[in-house]
This record gives structure tokens, sequence and C-alpha cells, in this order.
């Protein structure tokens, strides 16, 4: 995966800056904020990063980044999602429109039955866009997976109850849940995806209920916005973040990590189906920081 352009300013820092006194750690602070990691988060990372570098007595670039990763990692988390067998399992996905909601419970579908998972419906409960249920019923045909869906504009809750339904009557599998993401009517969506969330919390086995955040990587500080309402909304187990080979920060992971202390589940680099992978936070601060291994 190539390096964010992050991590090369990181570099181009370093390599300007040799001596670390306090216009060093101010300098660094504003490139953090560039990388989305939010001020008040690293206004508390310099102030330890900095007490940490005069305590230690920490003088070069290798040790000072060493550092950073090892503050930074106490909020980058990783969470395993995957269905627990002969059960009823609903995972549902929630995000606002573009982030690639859709094309993401495809690649997460095509993993799990890659997998093993045999008894596998996506449900697209997102009714409000005609474009999404069609989207998904074209990634089912695709993929081989069953589509449970309703007409344009019918209840939400209806398609996840119909489809943890068919789940139920074969003895348990997995279902994936589109929703909807129209944040501008906030209000409306919450209440949707309330009522979505009391029928697959009643429908699902016990702990097999997982709630996901679909995140683009590309969104920087809206990331934390979006993560909030959703968070408050419904109560949120991870996080996948799409589109991470284009994005030139990141940090945004961290940031969520600290601020609602939710991990990630999965990363989504391409537009395959196969373009998924479970996240890995080491590999993932190494490739922030821009530190070979």
């Amino acid at each position: 995966m190539a390096k964010s352009t992050f991590a090369n300013k990181l570099r181009n820092f370093f390599g300007i800056h040799k001596a670390f006194d306090d216009a060093f750690f101010e300098e660094l602070s504003d490139l953090l904020v560039e990388g989305d990691l939010g001020a008040k988060y690293v206004y508390q990372l310099m102030e330890d990063l900095e007490k940490k570098c005069k305590s230690q007595h920490i003088s070069n670039e290798k040790e000072i980044i060493d550092e950073l990763k090892n503050l930074l990692k106490e909020n980058v988390k990783y969470f395993e999602l995957k269905p627990s067998p002969n059960n009823v399992n609903i995972f549902m996905l929630l995000g606002v429109n573009g982030v690639g909601k859709t094309t993401t419970i495809a690649k997460l579908a095509s993993y799990f039955k890659e997998m093993g998972e045999k008894n596998l419906v996506m449900a697209a409960a997102d009714t409000f866009r005609a474009a999404a249920i069609e989207q998904l019923q074209l990634h089912g045909d695709r993929l081989g997976i069953r589509v449970v869906s309703h007409q344009h504009g019918a209840d939400p809750s209806a398609v996840v109850f119909d489809a943890a339904e068919s789940i139920s009557s074969k003895g348990g599998g997995l279902v994936l849940a589109d929703t909807a993401g129209r944040l501008h009517n906030k209000e409306n969506l919450v209440k949707e995806l309330q009522k979505i969330d009391r029928i697959a919390s009643s429908k699902a086995s016990p702990n097999c209920y997982k709630k996901i955040l679909v995140i683009d990587a590309t969104t920087g500080q809206n990331g934390l916005r979006q993560a909030e309402v959703f968070h408050q909304a419904v109560g949120l187990d991870a996080i996948i973040l799409t589109k991470y080979d284009s994005t030139a920060k990141g940090g945004i992971v961290a940031t969520i990590g600290r601020e609602l202390n939710i991990p990630v589940a999965f990363i989504c680099f391409g537009e395959g189906y196969t373009h998924i992978k479970p996240f890995d936070p080491e590999q993932y601060l190494n490739e922030f920081l821009g530190i070979e291994k």
C-alpha cells in the first residue's frame, strides 16, 4: 500500500528540523492537526510527547517517532468482527451517503462467504434511496448472495425483520443490513435507526448484533462528527474505514478512538470485492508515521 503523503510530510519535517526545541514541538503540532488528529487531541499528545522526550533524553528522529507511535497506539484498537456459528447474527452498517456503505456491505458479504459463512443475507434497509436497493441487488447477483428488499419507501425495520426471520428459519447465519444516511434530516434519521436498532436487537441471538459505522478516510474531522451522531443514536461497536488507499491523512482513527473509544474492524482500499481486510493497528500506525519495517 502506498505510503500516505502525511508520512512524507513528516519525513520532510524531520529533515528540516534538527533542534528538538519548543518551536519544533509547536510545528509538529500543526503538522499532526493537518493529519486529522484534531487540535484538542494534538495538544495533549504534544504535552505528553515533550514531557517524555525531556525526561528520557530522547533526541533523535527515530526515538521521537517511536514514542509518538506508542502514545497513538493507546487509541488505535482492533475489533474482530465475525459471526457466531449457529446463531442469528445481524451486522448493521451505518454511515452518511457517499462513504461507500453499500459497496462495503458487498465486500463484507464476499469476505464472510470466502470465510465459509453458508447462510448469508444482505438486507436493503436503505429504502429511502431507490438506487441503494438496486445497487445491493446488483451486488447480490454478482456474488450469488441473497438480498432481502421491500419496495422503495417501505419501513426499513421490516426489511431487517424479514432478513432475520429468514436466517433464523435456517438455524442461524448472518444478516448484513444497509441503512440510510441522510444526515441533513438528522432527527428523522435517528428515529428510523433507533427503530431498526430495536428490531435487530430483538431478532439477533445474544451478543450477535453489531453496529458498524462506515467512514470515508478522506473526510477528516467530519468523520468524528459523523461518529458522534451515530454513536449517540444507537451506540457503535466498530468502524470500517473506506478509501484508505487514497487518504493523505488517516489520523481520524486515533481521534475517534480517543474521543469515543470506538475500535476499527476493517479497512477498504480499492473498488474490488476482495479489497477489504481486517484492521491491523501496528501496520496502520507504521504507514501513518512512515515507519519502515
